[in-house]
């Protein structure tokens, strides 16, 4: 499918912005929906709205299969085993805190290590940050090197200071706000050597590279729903099969049971002991329709060409202007997905600001990620972003109007 009959699945593309055609370049936040997961959602609740797992009505019945197919549906996009790997959670978010008060809270002890690297999210520190507080388990950190890569050799120097205290490496695999991709499999690697469980976020990555878990090696997995164009308020996590079979489930309520008494319950198999209460199941089976679309219609690989040629065009756009500055890579060929910059004298809310009056969508902020900007000495940023329905024209037509804004501001 080429671009323009891309761009035809997603309708809220049609739309103006304050009379203007939207330019929507805020896809590290959500990516936008296409018309098949939206028709999937619907059709749900028009057709077979019911409660899943245990009804023997027609409904039930229906809405029960619809959700299991789209946890297999995730197990293959991932090359897991099996749906008894597949965790669905609201997203990254909450995936990422399952396995903190699972294997953190069952497994973790005082002076344990988990290791984090200067780039997170803060979904992927301030979990470890409560455990901390909560076990006394040490966070230590991989640092950024000037060249905004990884310090692989501050993996080794951790492991060779604390030995088997470490216990989990946990990584990003696409930076949203640098917009570089780690080596996260020689990363898992080092870290298996040692003994140490590994945890990967993918939220940035899973909407432009292939993902797979076995290949990887890793034991835990994350990406939400939302940014591999899904709805809002899906995500999911990978863990091996053996992890979740010996993990005491983080929630407990209905769905997660197979039997229950006033002293003790039974726990359901897996992945359903760990999906307590009714779950988002308009929105699990919109993740399935978004993967089948995904399946149908994108080559990876051709995508990676069209959005090198939209951040060559972003980067070298603003190298030409005064007073701007990118946080990460100036070379194409080392950025994926992100470009993060700062203006001198002006705002990053009030680049968001004028923008939006031209119909142009992008973030401004820390962008979830403040460790990785100070590490840098930047305050907040501005950042565009891309997906597979973006355009040359409309990188074109944001530099137009951050010229104009600059101008204005200065």
């Amino acid at each position: 499918m080429g671009l323009e009959e891309i761009r035809k699945q997603f309708p809220i593309l049609t739309r103006q912005v304050n009379g203007k055609q939207l330019v929507y370049l805020d896809n590290a936040a959500t990516t936008q929906k296409p018309e098949a997961v939206i028709n999937a959602i619907s059709e749900f609740y028009l057709q077979s709205n019911s409660n899943v797992h245990r009804g023997f009505h027609t409904l039930s019945e229906e809405a029960t299969q619809q959700y299991t197919a789209a946890h297999e549906k995730v197990a293959k996009f991932t090359n897991a085993t099996g749906i008894e790997e597949i965790v669905f959670t609201r997203n990254a978010t909450e995936a990422i805190n399952l396995v903190a008060q699972t294997v953190g809270r069952q497994l973790l002890v005082s002076g344990d290590v988990v290791v984090l690297t200067e780039m997170e999210h803060h979904s992927n520190i301030v979990p470890w940050q409560l455990l901390a507080k909560e076990k006394g388990i040490t966070i230590e950190w991989i640092g950024v090197k000037d060249d905004f890569q990884l310090d692989e050799e501050n993996l080794r120097f951790i492991l060779g200071r604390y030995g088997d205290r470490v216990k989990l490496l946990s990584v990003v695999d696409v930076s949203n706000v640098l917009g570089v991709r780690n080596n996260v499999k020689q990363l898992i690697s080092i870290a298996k050597q040692a003994g140490a469980a590994t945890l990967v976020d993918c939220a940035q990555s899973v909407s432009r590279f292939k993902i797979d878990v076995k290949e990887w090696g890793c034991d835990f997995l994350v990406f939400s729903g939302h940014k591999l164009f899904g709805p809002t308020g899906t995500g999911v996590l990978y863990a091996r099969k053996q992890w979740l079979e010996k993990l005491e489930p983080w929630m407990g309520g209905g769905e997660m049971v197979v039997s229950v008494n006033k002293a003790s319950a039974i726990w359901a198999d897996s992945p359903w002991k760990f999906e307590a209460g009714t779950p988002n199941i308009a929105g699990g089976i919109g993740l399935g329709a978004a993967i089948d679309w995904v399946d149908r219609n994108i080559d990876f690989s051709e995508h990676a060409v069209n959005e090198k040629d939209l951040i060559d065009i972003a980067l070298k756009g603003l190298s030409q202007i005064s007073g701007i500055s990118i946080l990460g890579p100036t070379d194409s060929t080392e950025r994926f997905g992100v470009v993060a910059f700062s203006v001198d004298k002006v705002h990053p809310h009030d680049i968001a600001s004028f923008l939006d009056e031209d119909g142009i969508a992008i973030r401004a902020g820390y962008h979830c990620a403040e460790p990785v900007h100070k590490r840098f000495g930047f305050g907040s940023t501005a950042r565009i972003s891309f997906a597979l329905y973006n355009t040359k024209q409309e990188v074109e037509a944001f530099l137009d109007s951050l010229s104009r804004c600059i101008k204005k501001f200065r």
